[in-house]
């Protein structure tokens, strides 16, 4: 009966140290994917910012600027490219809306960004754009891979329609967790006109016959959670200017919109929240449960060669047979 059991229990601690590496490696890289039918909204703020007053195209400031980002998941569209694609797919349909203090328009920007849901890494297919503009996007936007690493990632501007790398600046905490922090410096790059202007009458094609250029740079910042490849905060230093033709007069550049845009604080503390729900489910199949599993089929192990030591030992002492002999008479 104990031989029995120790072989069950050896044959059930080879089944669960061999579950330890397929959850990690196997399972865990197909079961982590993004959903396809999201949707986030995401509040930003620019205080005591300069914005271009079309009226007079002077500059000012301004006590505030705000940019709405709202991100939807098209799961249609997800559905359709995946039967050509023969994966899993994303589709997210976003919206960055600019407003001034007034909360008249400044700009709109649609995008439809399409992505690996495992991966993270772009798929190109019709539809991919940028404010109408058909793109072919490299490298990540929006959100990291699962399991970001300590390393430089391409990353697309959505406003020179080209990736670049976005730098890996160290490991930090904040707000109770671990992140990596990555930057990235878009140096003055001249970039179209939004299609939707914020005068009415006034479009990208009118702009450009008077010979002004639109001008833009930033000073991209991520505070990215490792593990669920989420950012928890990010900020940009944003700088845009109109340069050069008729419309400016006399000078050769005006500032458009400048200003230090923050996460604003209640969308901090609704995306950690969210983040550390998701780092949770990631850790139990990247960690717990891979070494809880190697752990358990460890202490079976153990258990079962105790029970096969314990079955081969003697029973008792081996009987007497000289003391209980008797005598033999000639």
């Amino acid at each position: 009966m104990r031989r029995t059991s120790g072989l069950v229990l050896l044959a059930l601690a080879v089944f669960f140290a061999a579950l330890s590496p397929l959850l990690r490696w196997y399972a865990f890289p197909r079961l982590a994917k993004v959903p396809a039918n999201q949707y986030q909204d995401m509040v930003l703020e620019a205080r005591n910012a300069t914005l271009l007053d079309y009226g007079t195209m002077r500059a000012r400031t301004v006590p505030k600027v705000t940019i709405v980002q709202t991100l939807r998941g098209n799961v249609e569209a997800s559905e359709r490219i995946e039967r050509s694609a023969g994966r899993d797919v994303v589709v997210w349909d976003t919206l960055s809306y600019v407003q001034g203090p007034d909360g008249r328009m400044v700009s709109r920007i649609p995008e439809r960004y399409i992505f690996d849901a495992h991966t993270q890494e772009p798929v190109h297919a019709t539809g991919e754009m940028v404010d109408g503009d058909p793109v072919r996007r490299e490298g990540i936007e929006f959100k990291w891979p699962f399991l970001t690493e300590k390393r430089n990632y391409e990353y697309f501007d959505a406003q020179t329609r080209t990736s670049a790398p976005i730098h890996y600046k160290g490991t930090r905490g904040f707000r109770g967790l671990e992140v990596y922090y990555f930057e990235q410096t878009v140096p003055w790059t001249e970039v179209a006109f939004p299609k939707a202007m914020p005068v009415k009458g006034i479009t990208p094609e009118s702009v450009a016959a008077t010979g002004t250029t639109r001008w833009y740079t930033t000073v991209r910042r991520f505070w990215v959670e490792p593990l669920t490849g989420a950012p928890v905060y990010g900020e940009e230093i944003h700088k845009e200017e109109l340069r050069g033709g008729t419309l400016l007069g006399d000078r050769d550049k005006v500032t458009a919109f400048a200003g230090h845009v923050k996460m604003r604080e209640d969308y901090i503390e609704h995306t950690v929240d969210l983040v550390e729900s998701h780092r949770t489910l990631v850790l139990l199949l990247t960690s717990r449960l891979p070494w809880g599993l190697l752990t358990l089929g460890a202490l079976l192990l153990a258990l079962a060669l105790w029970l096969e030591a314990r079955g081969r030992r003697p029973s008792g002492p081996a009987p007497d047979t000289a003391a209980t002999a008797e005598p033999v008479s000639a």
